[in-house]
């Protein structure tokens, strides 16, 4: 068994029809049958069972197409790593971000292209679970994302924390004109939209406890993922919403007023993170450089 046949198990295993693997392979349907019964020939096991045309995996065959999607990251991985031994840093760097924390980002990649312009770029955005996702699939490197995470397969460098704001749409008179802070209190008869992620403990979540540390349930009439349309709601006039003061700065929208608090215990935290058992790129451990030395300038300035 070789890599060659590892790669055509695994696409017929993806595709569940060896005529489908055969098209995306760019090669004819015997000879990748063949193939696929060369291996089983020599495993002496039955690695799909035939559902008329649909093949579906036996258990073997799950343990060979788990194990052998290991060994082909690996190589993939040794490659690139032996590629970049004598070469300076090029090729793609491929980095995801949430929308709330985008702007963590634009810094460091701006002085990356500076210093490396031969460099191109792949980026991907979505909430936190669908980043780390996308980190666990190797579709890229690293992500800027908003805490909390699950750290057990994950590093990661905090980024400087920041209060959240809350911003309503700017003729609501709920407040005097002159207000700058807000109390969470003031919050409870207020309809909210809240950042909420696809999967797992986030945002949403702090901002709820904080209320109940206060003495009510948020009245919260939506839940999104992205900030965007949240913002674009508010300005709309439909409620209320709670976004990282990052976030608002980030983006301009007309007809919203924010608000600083003036009790609130929690502030919004990022990082940006990858994988503890991935090769990573010389362009990924330059930008992490960056990420590190912008966030110390960030604490000399508050301090």
């Amino acid at each position: 068994m070789d890599i060659k046949q590892l790669r055509y198990f695994r696409m017929v295993a993806e595709e569940g029809q060896v005529t489908k693997a055969a098209k995306k392979l760019h090669m004819a349907q015997p000879p990748l049958s063949q193939q696929i019964k060369l291996i089983e020939e020599e495993l002496d096991l039955k690695l799909f069972d035939r559902h008329g045309r649909k093949l579906e995996l036996t258990s073997a065959g799950e343990v060979l197409y788990q194990k052998a999607g290991q060994i082909l990251n690996e190589l993939e991985e040794t490659i690139v790593e032996v590629k970049e031994t004598n070469e300076g840093i090029t090729g793609t760097l491929q980095i995801g971000s949430n929308k709330s924390c985008f702007s963590s980002l634009t810094g460091p990649l701006h002085q990356l292209r500076e210093q490396y312009p031969q460099l191109t770029y792949q980026l991907r955005e979505g909430d936190t679970y669908f980043l780390a996702e996308c980190i666990r699939r190797r579709e890229i490197e690293m992500a800027v994302v908003r805490l909390p995470i699950e750290r057990e397969e994950f590093e990661m460098i905090p980024l400087s924390p920041e209060p959240y704001v809350l911003v309503t749409p700017a003729y609501w008179d709920v407040f005097p004109a002159d207000t700058a802070e807000v109390e969470v209190e003031d919050l409870k008869d207020i309809p909210l939209m809240l950042l909420h992620r696809i999967s797992g403990m986030g945002q949403f979540e702090l901002i709820v406890d904080e209320c109940r540390k206060h003495g009510f349930d948020p009245n919260v009439i939506c839940e999104c993922p992205d900030p965007t349309m949240l913002l674009s709601l508010v300005a709309n006039g439909m409620g209320a919403s709670i976004v990282p003061r990052s976030t608002l700065e980030a983006f301009s929208f007309s007809n919203i007023r924010s608000y600083e608090f003036k009790n609130a215990d929690i502030e919004a935290e990022a990082a940006i993170i990858w994988h503890k058992d991935r090769y990573l790129t010389k362009a990924s451990r330059r930008l992490l450089q960056l990420f590190e030395v912008n966030t110390d300038l960030e604490k000399l300035v508050q301090l």
